[in-house]
């Protein structure tokens, strides 16, 4: 399933670029005007009105392939089990693989602080916040 997603996707990158290719060497409109009075480019490789027809219909071909390929995509992508809920549900859920914080030995060694370094020592901490002021309105100034 995996292989014929890639493949899907990436027929879908070559048909886009080729068709943003194909629309900026065609010409507009105004361009036709200048061919039918003889401005040159009726000695061009597909004639007068050749590669108007020719690149019309070849974008029309990979704006068709690209438009199955989306349509093949959104299939593809719908068809993976859901596991109920929606995203926003599946993003709140707490992680499974959280360590446990180790308890501290019953003998006094845990009283004594570990030696910091010079670098360790020179970082300020922030002060805890009672969860009374935790919240924003908390914070606001009274006037």
């Amino acid at each position: 399933m995996n292989a014929i997603l890639t493949i899907v996707l990436a027929v879908q990158m070559l048909t886009a670029l080729g068709m943003i290719g194909l629309i900026l060497i065609q010409h507009g409109k105004g361009a036709d005007m200048g061919a039918a009075f003889g401005s040159g480019s009726s000695g061009s490789l597909f004639g007068a009105t050749g590669s108007a027809n020719f690149l019309s219909r070849t974008t029309a071909v990979l704006a068709a392939v690209f438009f199955a390929c989306t349509l093949a995509l959104a299939y593809f992508g719908n068809l993976r089990p859901v596991d109920g809920g929606s995203v926003l549900d599946r993003a709140g859920a707490p992680a499974s693989a959280v360590p446990p914080v180790p308890a501290a030995p019953a003998s006094g060694a845990a009283l004594i602080p570990a030696p910091q370094s010079a670098a360790t020592a020179a970082i300020p901490t922030a002060p805890a916040v009672p969860a009374s002021a935790a919240s924003g309105a908390a914070q606001i100034p009274a006037r």
